[in-house]
């Protein structure tokens, strides 16, 4: 990566960074939180107060002290208590967000700034707010930054082609595709969409299941429509992607966001950026089971699939039943990530009873450190809900996916992943377990699985050529010039 402007000779600059309080959104912002510590910002990374005790819960209270220069805040959600080993309602906390987030956002902001001038009763007292970092769907920053005249740089955290999915909201609506007139179940999602640039071809039923609604005045139709309509008032957009793998989309969003920067695979950034301080951190909100590198230890290269839906993916207990049949009849290596929440209005315990029959090439975890497991040689292929950080994570490590997408923008994802981009095949929604036994064999020991596997290693090669010269790189500092814009 390029050389950064030196920040040593002038004031740090302080970016105040704050994640929708999902794991698949904290995750792409805690790095590029690290990316930025490490050249240089004092960072103060938001979390909600219910993400908050998750993290404490998971990680330990000694892990949230942070460091002199990052350091950890919360606000409240104002939403009601709930599981805490759960992922909260989308829809309940899109109201929130738009409507208990603001104040308590601003308060923070505020008691930093006064902090940061109270010297004299503060040792080592944190330096002003320079700049805001937000999720893109979290547009209350806006005003924020609007006040106190700093830059405020939005990161949209799906894939490109799903933002644009999100940006055509109002002309999917316009059209009478959304709300739907009649039930799901006729045919109606099979309509084909040609006028969205870069995604001619596509189906309804490929476009984020928020559209998928009989509700005129859905909350998330609405939520997702007016965070894209507000993105142009932020100093940047940014997009955890790379030029080379959406770039018909890209084009399309470049002429309605002119200041969009595509800075990623952050993964690949952060490798060549490592601080040895920053190393452990890590937000995740479940226990990671640290015995599945050693189990992938045993396993011969390419010989395992690991099956993972993610933090918000939920199935119900017939569906677990059909991929646990599929899985073991298959009698393929895997590795089973099933997290306390999967499952809808039931319990797991039936999977006791199939253990023996997968015992000595399968283990099942309650969570796992994905990003090192899909990097292990062992792995050959990855079940996944086509989530944009598991999809990305896949890409990285050169894995070819089979696809199961479950909710907002993950079918877009998915018909990419298959269409476009030659990495995947996917399974229906209906799962049934002879399909499942069928697509395991052949994306781990099939000839498509073969033909995957050299695509996925090509766009691999891609990913790191734009993380170490390329457009990527370059956006990376263009960013960075953005944020310091406010104390130059």
């Amino acid at each position: 990566m390029a050389e950064a402007q030196n920040l040593d000779q002038q004031p740090r600059p302080h970016a105040v960074m704050i994640p929708v309080p999902a794991q698949g959104h904290v995750n792409p912002m805690l790095k590029l939180a690290k990316l930025l510590h490490n050249r240089g910002f004092h960072i103060t990374f938001v979390n909600t107060d219910f993400n908050h005790r998750r993290l404490l819960k998971s990680r330990g209270a000694s892990f949230l002290r942070g460091l002199k220069t990052f350091n950890y805040a919360s606000i409240p959600d104002g939403m009601p208590l709930s599981n805490e080993d759960a992922t909260q309602d989308p829809a309940q906390l899109a109201l929130a967000i738009d409507t208990k987030f603001l104040a308590p956002f601003r308060s923070l902001v505020h008691r930093i700034n006064e902090e940061s001038a109270s010297s004299d009763n503060i040792i080592s007292p944190p330096p002003p707010v320079t700049c805001i970092v937000s999720d893109a769907v979290l547009s209350f920053t806006l005003e924020i930054a609007e006040e106190l005249c700093i830059p405020n740089v939005q990161f949209w955290t799906p894939s490109a082609c799903g933002v644009l999915s999100y940006a055509y909201t109002l002309k999917v609506i316009e059209n009478g595709l959304v709300p739907q007139k009649d039930n799901l179940a006729n045919g109606y999602l099979d309509t084909t969409i040609n006028w969205i640039p870069g995604m001619e071809g596509i189906r309804l039923k490929d476009l984020s299941t928020i559209f998928h609604t009989t509700d005129q005045n859905d909350v998330l139709v609405h939520f997702n429509k007016n965070a894209t309509q507000k993105s142009h008032k932020g100093s940047a957009i940014i997009l955890n992607t790379f030029d080379d793998l959406e770039p018909e989309v890209l084009k399309e969003l470049l002429s309605m966001f002119p200041k969009l920067l595509t800075i990623g695979p952050l993964q690949l950034l952060e490798k060549q950026d490592q601080d040895s301080k920053m190393n452990s951190f890590e937000l995740n909100l479940w226990t990671e089971d640290a015995t599945c590198l050693e189990w992938l230890d045993s396993r011969a290269s390419g010989s395992v699939l690991l099956v993972n839906f993610g933090s918000i993916a939920r199935m119900t207990k017939q569906q677990l039943i059909e991929f646990a049949c599929g899985l073991a009849n298959s009698k393929q290596n895997f590795l089973w990530v099933i997290r306390p929440d999967l499952v809808v209005g039931d319990s797991t315990d039936f999977l006791s009873e199939f253990e023996a029959e997968i015992k000595g090439r399968a283990k099942l975890a309650s969570w796992c450190p994905q990003e090192k497991v899909l990097s292990h040689p062992a792995v050959g292929g990855f079940l996944t809900h086509c989530g944009w950080n598991s999809m990305l994570e896949s890409i990285c490590s050169g894995v070819p996916m089979l696809c199961w997408p479950a909710y907002a923008e993950q079918p877009t994802n998915s018909w990419f992943c298959c269409k476009k981009w030659g990495v995947g095949l996917e399974i229906g929604v209906d799962v049934k377990r002879d399909e499942v036994e069928r697509l395991v064999r052949e994306v781990i020991c099939g000839q498509k699985g073969k033909e995957m596997k050299g695509k996925a290693m090509e766009w691999k090669k891609k990913a790191e050529e734009s993380c170490s010269t390329g457009s990527s790189c370059i956006n990376f500092e263009k960013m960075v010039k953005v944020l310091l814009s406010s104390i130059s």
